[in-house]
């Protein structure tokens, strides 16, 4: 399609300040980039990790050992890394708000976009509400005579406050809070080495001696190790949204590749590394592992074995600020997925609205009212209810890997049949395996995630309770498809102009020590 044409049939087009106009029409380009590199940087390294890495952790050890913990998480964390190298790809040349829910839409079938993007949202709707909720185990550590729920209306007052004042203010709590996750688990893996070295309670050597125990490395034969791919899946879960604050990104051609690129350390040295350690340090058959219990996390039992008396209180002050944090970026991502369901015509038009900040204060309330609602279901005993809409959104972060793999297929496709490959900012070195790779391997996550419902015996309301969603999503699809009329985008006629940031729009650096010194604040996140 002609830019020209494309560009003169858009002229009602509003033109993001930030985004002259001879880069083509906007659609969803209209919120404010005020994200600072340091910002978004530390997101994306810790932005998502929570109760899945400090608890789950725990929970694989016991069920699949430590050879089952170490390589489940390393096959996860490579299909994450590829599929974070599909969506940089697009986000780098399209950095909206949307993201791959947008990519799905255009570049895919409209109704896709329609059915993973209201999923999605309602994903991130329950996960804020489920972060109040999980503050209640948080402070059961310390005391019991604090009413839970005060605490939970207390974050989400704030959580609201954060989101709705401009995006700085969600940057500036995010920074702080993943920065102290980061440096727990720095502390973690060199307190770990020192530990396994003989700098322990036991003043012993401890080596790979857990790797030998009766039953290990692998325990629990193929039911263990499919297990441990449900546990890492949801540890990795979220990755995928940290491209959800492109579209408030200062300089988002640079800065995105510049985050999936720090997406593979992320990987190799928050979980992996970890991992590794406490497959080392902890036997699988210590006491109690299986449960959610901050007492019981290998995060405390390292802590716990360097001798350290307030182990659980600080290990359970962390877990407390990344459910914060999980809160905030949720309720972040979830108001933004619906600020996309209203330009896109997807959602009532009063969804989109912006404060003078470009803040999409009506998605922020709606979503944040959304989970008090559920969070209030859960306070008055509706847990049959809360288990099930917990289920109901469990395979939302494959089917969004999943569809990010299908999107970057069709967007080169779109990209070589238009003649504009060289335009992209960041190209996907693994294209077209990578994409092929991931789209095959969540495929095969989705269906291995419920062998507990087989296995010893068959549970129907398991079973409906772990892929329910599957048919939902393809009950949404459909609908919109045969409401609407929507065609299969031909890559010939995809719209590969709007909202669209080339090479042409990298802002231009600073030379000399000043330059060089920003360039290095911005890498350590400073």
């Amino acid at each position: 399609m002609d830019v020209d044409t494309e560009k003169n049939a858009r002229p009602s087009a509003e033109i993001s300040p930030h985004h002259s106009v001879e880069h083509g029409p906007v659609a969803e380009d209209r919120l404010r980039r005020a994200l600072s590199p340091r910002q978004v940087q530390m997101i994306a390294i810790g932005g998502t990790i929570g109760t899945g890495l400090f608890l789950g952790t725990g929970k694989a050890l016991a069920t699949g050992g430590p050879a089952s913990l170490l390589i489940c998480y390393a096959i996860v964390g490579a299909i994450v890394f590829v599929t974070m190298l599909c969506l940089g790809e697009m986000a780098a040349f399209v950095p909206v708000a949307g993201s791959f829910c947008t990519f799905s839409a255009r570049y895919v079938d409209d109704a896709w976009g329609f059915a993973l993007t209201w999923n999605y949202w309602f994903n991130d709707a329950v996960s804020t509400a489920a972060d109040l909720v999980a503050l209640q185990l948080v402070l059961q550590y310390w005391t019991d005579t604090f009413p839970w729920y005060a605490l939970g209306l207390i974050i989400w007052f704030v959580l609201v406050l954060a989101n709705i004042i401009n995006v700085r203010a969600y940057g500036e709590v995010e920074y702080w809070l993943c920065l102290l996750k980061v440096v727990t688990i720095v502390i973690f893996i060199i307190l770990s080495i020192v530990v396994n070295a003989g700098a322990n309670t036991m003043h012993e050597y401890i080596g790979a001696r857990n790797w030998y125990l009766p039953g290990a490395p692998f325990v629990g034969g193929i039911g263990g190790f499919a297990s441990v791919f449900v546990t890492a899946s949801f540890a990795y879960g979220g990755t995928e949204s940290i491209a959800i604050t492109a579209g408030e990104t200062k300089d988002p051609a640079r800065q995105l590749p510049r985050v999936v690129k720090n997406v593979f350390w992320r990987i190799m040295f928050f979980y992996i590394l970890s991992s590794l350690m406490i497959g080392l340090n902890v036997p699988y058959n210590y006491p109690n592992l299986n449960s959610k219990n901050t007492r019981t996390s290998p995060f405390t039992i390292a802590f716990s074995l360097a001798g350290s008396k307030v182990a659980g209180s600080f290990v359970n002050a962390v877990i407390l600020t990344s459910v914060i944090s999980a809160g905030n970026h949720a309720l972040f991502a979830g108001s933004r997925l619906l600020y996309t369901l209203s330009v896109n015509g997807h959602a009532p038009k009063v969804f989109s609205h912006l404060t003078r900040f470009q803040v999409p204060w009506v998605s922020v309330l709606f979503t944040s009212f959304i989970s008090g609602l559920l969070f209030g279901a859960s306070f008055i005993g509706a847990g049959q209810l809360w288990t099930w809409l917990q289920n109901l959104v469990g395979v939302s972060n494959q089917l969004s890997w999943i569809s990010i793999g299908i999107a970057s297929l069709r967007f080169r496709a779109g990209l070589k049949a238009q003649g504009k490959e060289h335009l992209l900012p960041f190209r996907n070195w693994t294209y077209p395996a990578g994409p092929i790779i991931a789209i095959v391997l969540n495929s095969f996550i989705v269906l291995i995630q419920g062998w507990s419902c087989f296995s010893p015996k068959f549970s129907a309301v398991d079973f409906v309770s772990y892929y329910i969603e599957l048919p939902v999503f393809a009950l949404m699809f459909v609908v919109w498809k045969l409401a609407k009329r929507t065609k299969f985008k031909r890559a010939s006629e995809m719209d590969l102009v709007t909202d669209v940031y080339t090479k042409d729009d990298i802002e231009p650096e600073e030379n000399g020590w000043a330059g060089r010194a920003k360039r290095l604040g911005g890498w350590l996140c400073f």
